[in-house]
């Protein structure tokens, strides 16, 4: 399910992208391939401060931020293994008072 703000990134990144006169498709296959907002929202800021010259450079935009996404999400996934492991370290595999009884 889609927010408000999420469909107005959405459409305004393809329309920035049909305003340099790329294809809608291209703007949409773009957006999809970037998913979230945020970074449909950086893509825009890009695409107006770069002006990129050709499909190349925007799909290249994309799929550096995607990159930065998905490492980001790594960084995440392994913090939260960490933290678990820290856990275990500390107070074990088995809680010992049910061992003294």
């Amino acid at each position: 399910m889609a927010t408000e703000s999420w469909k107005a990134a959405y459409r305004e990144l393809i329309r920035t992208i049909v305003s340099m006169g790329y294809p809608e498709e291209f703007g949409k296959t773009i957006a999809k391939n970037l998913g979230a907002e945020r970074a449909m929202r950086r893509m825009i800021s890009y695409l107006c401060q770069a002006k990129p010259q050709s499909l190349e450079e925007i799909a290249d935009e994309m799929f550096s931020i995607r990159s930065d996404i998905d490492r980001w999400k790594q960084k995440k996934l392994n913090e939260e293994a960490n933290a678990h492991y820290n856990q275990l370290r500390w107070e074990g595999l088995w809680d010992t008072d049910e061992d003294d009884e």
